[in-house]
């Protein structure tokens, strides 16, 4: 994933049909700038420290290898250790080395010998690695934050391994129609009340109960849908039934998980119980495609399919390819977030917007699960899991680990 790139249409990144390299020395000769690989007015003419990518120790004095920021390898160079006014790269080198030792110690029976001298070729390759893999995360984090439209920041975090970001994954913010499905986004009529919080508002004339209390916090049970106020209505923003529309408001993290559930969602600040935490959204595809892609993701072991099944069973939520942060939460068979159906501008009830909402209080630094099984009715029982032929062809093992675990996904 560190490899040059150029950003097309919401993706992360497209291949280059040109190196990097040859990149930044077209931009260098022609005095141009070109923040995306690296060449800005302050390096154009001015040398940078990136990266460091080697070390060595030549009569008691102590050298890096530099890779300056918009100018090709074969310009690196080493430089005396105290010409280096980077603290931040110098420490994350010492911790890169530290961290290849331990897990070479881990492999082996015998404690590998540090040689204060020189880099073995594989620690100085592994340094480089996570150098790129840091750059790569910091612009895909960088990249999400422009696209979201939320409140709360997104930040990416990988200590575990040398995984990049995802190369076929585009944020989208709403849903994504697939050909031949069509969204309506404009209700035909609003509420006028002074105090939607008191007043017959837009749940009462759906025949539903406000779906809030005072605290912003939910108060339906699982399997009540909810009815927000809309575009039509004359409330204002600050309307206490405009809850999931206002996106999510807190600060998330997506972390390379140590247990081999690949990437994870944890809070980076306290979520009060019963609180909307994020949208799930992604294609809107129909349950005949849905069956097909099922067939697809089962084989490979993984599941992003959420049937919109409140009433009807006609479409499906795929975001294996369009998603926000909600892509990347894991399954739990003792979730922390529950599913409810929302309708908001649209009110076809094949088409709900579905809002994870915290079922406890959960504290910063944990992480966010839902289940899988559990669609909007909250419930679990055979009734309520997709029984299709495409999810019975292949069990995927769940790896939660919770007290409660049922063992597989599906």
């Amino acid at each position: 994933m560190a490899a040059a790139g150029v950003e097309a249409r919401g993706a992360w990144c497209v291949p280059c049909l040109v190196s990097l390299d040859t990149l930044q020395e077209l931009c260098r000769k022609e005095k141009l700038t070109c923040k995306s690989i690296g060449i800005t007015k302050r390096n154009l003419n001015n040398y940078e420290v990136e990266y460091l990518c080697d070390y060595k120790v030549v009569k008691d004095m102590e050298y890096y290898l530099v890779k300056w920021k918009g100018w090709p390898d074969s310009t690196n160079t080493w430089e005396p250790l105290q010409n280096l006014k980077c603290p931040l790269l110098l420490q994350q080198f010492s911790n890169d080395k530290r961290n290849y030792l331990s897990q070479v110690k881990k492999g082996k029976a015998i404690t590998p010998k540090d040689n204060n001298k020189t880099l073995k070729p594989a620690v100085a390759e592994y340094i480089v690695k996570k150098a790129k893999q840091r750059i790569a995360l910091q612009r895909w984090q960088d990249e999400l934050n422009r696209r979201k439209n939320h409140k709360g920041m997104i930040f990416v975090e990988n200590t575990v391994d040398l995984e990049g970001p995802p190369s076929d994954f585009y944020y989208i913010n709403e849903y994504k129609p697939a050909p031949g499905i069509s969204l309506v986004n404009e209700a035909t009529f609003g509420c006028s009340c002074m105090d939607c919080f008191f007043d017959k508002c837009c749940p009462a004339e759906a025949g539903v109960l406000l779906a809030y209390n005072k605290n912003q916090q939910i108060k339906i049970p699982p399997g009540t849908p909810i009815y927000e106020c809309n575009s039509r209505c004359q409330c204002g923003p600050d309307c206490p039934n405009r809850i999931v529309q206002k996106g999510t408001q807190y600060s998330l993290c997506i972390f390379r998980t140590s247990n081999g559930r690949g990437w994870g969602v944890k809070t980076l600040v306290k979520i009060k119980r019963m609180s909307f935490v994020m949208e799930y959204v992604g294609e809107v595809i129909t349950s005949e495609e849905a069956e097909r892609r099922g067939q697809l993701y089962d084989n490979k072991g993984i599941t992003y399919l959420f049937d919109l099944d409140y009433e009807s069973d006609e479409f499906t939520v795929d975001a294996a390819r369009y998603g926000n942060v909600s892509h990347f939460v894991n399954h739990s068979c003792d979730p922390n977030l529950q599913v409810f159906n929302v309708f908001i501008d649209n009110l076809d009830t094949r088409l709900p917007r579905i809002a994870l909402f915290s079922t406890r209080t959960i504290n910063a630094g944990e992480e966010l699960t839902f289940d899988y099984q559990m669609k909007g009715s909250g419930d679990i029982s055979s009734d309520s899991i997709d029984h299709s032929p495409a999810k019975k062809r292949v069990r995927t093992v769940c790896k939660c680990g919770a007290v409660t675990c049922r063992g597989y996904l599906n």
